[in-house]
């Protein structure tokens, strides 16, 4: 299901962090090796701006990641 694959990552994602998820550890790390930004000062308003701006890119990356997905279920 190519719809629920972007939902099903950033709900991995932000596992402990769902309603802040500019808290959580792991998106904060990807925003800082795929930007180069700090995420130590990552604020609320930062990570939307973030996703905003590189929403293309992000959506291509969560495309791929329903694709691996599919693949390594046909593979089991």
């Amino acid at each position: 299901m190519i719809l629920f694959a972007p939902i099903r990552f950033l709900w991995n994602a932000t596992r402990g962090h769902r309603l802040a998820p500019w808290r959580s550890e792991y998106l904060r790390w990807r925003v800082e090796t795929y930007s180069g930004q700090w995420a130590e000062g990552l604020t609320a308003r930062g990570f939307l701006g973030f996703f905003w701006a590189s929403r293309r890119e992000l959506l291509d990356f969560l495309a791929w990641t329903g694709r691996l997905h599919r693949e390594v279920r046909k593979r089991a």
